[in-house]
């Protein structure tokens, strides 16, 4: 998602939160969008493009997201793969890729996921939330808090 000037004017602050931008004595606050969850649970980010003391034009590009370059959507990356047989024989075939697109992050990607939980009342009062499982703590002595 790009953020776009909707007027003409000079870039008197940039930020990571916000873009001023004053235009005929008028100064006008242009919020960033940090970290939010999209509709697709992916994040979105923008991060501002433009200098501060800039006189930028109507139309103009101010912020720029991760899947964006020039204002123009760019999802994804061109990439040689080869459909082959695994291990030498003829029989599950396979589609491989380099390790350097595992190591490299290329296709790595940010997710935000929301969960809700509802408390309900019970005779002995709210439900209480834990990460015990009852009668079960032989079972994940060994655990460490990464599990």
């Amino acid at each position: 998602v790009s953020a776009i000037a909707e007027r003409a004017g000079k870039i008197i602050y940039t930020d990571t939160d916000k873009i001023l931008l004053s235009s005929n004595g008028n100064t006008r606050s242009i919020p960033l969008v940090m970290y939010q969850r999209s509709n697709k649970n992916t994040c979105m980010h923008q991060k501002p493009q433009v200098p501060r003391g800039k006189y930028i034009k109507k139309g103009q590009i101010l912020a720029g997201g991760s899947a964006t370059v020039g204002g123009e959507l760019a999802l994804g990356k061109n990439v040689l793969v080869a459909y082959m047989p695994w291990e030498g024989y003829n029989f599950e075939d396979a589609v491989l890729i380099s390790e350097r697109l595992v190591y490299d992050d290329i296709y790595t990607s940010f997710h935000i996921q929301k969960y809700e939980i509802e408390i309900h009342m019970t005779v002995e009062g709210p439900e209480r939330i834990t990460k015990e499982i009852p009668q079960e703590g032989h079972l994940l002595r060994n655990l460490d808090r990464n599990g």
